[in-house]
């Protein structure tokens, strides 16, 4: 009988041992996904815009996911309009990616920078690469507020 006992008692111990494995690999996954969603909420599908003395920057974000995808147009007075697409990745309250655009009818890359601050995206500068399409040092890239994209509803 107390063969029986010590038993059943390890079968007992064994079956609760597993599903506190079971519950610790749940509680492992559902953080990562909250990490993830909280990564990519900075900014939103939708569109950000700057107008002003004649220069257009629109930015219709159309997906956030482990990529964000945007359709990109920047028009400055006096200078050729680009109109392109925009891919990046979120680092903090960062965006960094490459823009790929039509000018002149030829099609270039260049990489952008915004900081993310609440409703807007601040564009950033910083010194390129000798071709100008590459930041040469991500850190060092300085953000201005001179033309902030701000959040807008979209008009098509």
């Amino acid at each position: 009988m107390k063969k029986m006992t010590i038993i059943i008692l390890a079968i007992v111990s064994m079956v609760a041992c597993k599903k506190d494995e079971k519950t610790e690999s749940e509680t492992v996954v559902k953080e990562v996904k909250v990490e993830e969603a909280a990564k990519t909420a900075l900014v939103e599908v939708g569109c950000y815009e700057y107008k002003s003395d004649g220069n257009i920057i629109q930015m219709e974000i159309t997906e956030v996911n482990k990529n964000v995808i945007a359709d990109l147009k920047i028009a400055y007075v006096e200078k050729d309009a680009s109109l392109g697409k925009f891919v990046g990745t979120i680092n903090g309250d960062k965006l960094l990616g490459t823009y790929t655009f039509n000018s002149e009818g030829k099609e270039s890359l260049r990489e952008l920078a915004f900081m993310i601050k609440e409703n807007q995206l601040i564009e950033g500068y910083g010194d390129l690469n000798e071709d100008g399409t590459k930041f040469k040092d991500v850190k060092t890239i300085q953000y201005t507020s001179t033309m902030p994209l701000t959040k807008v509803d979209c008009t098509k």
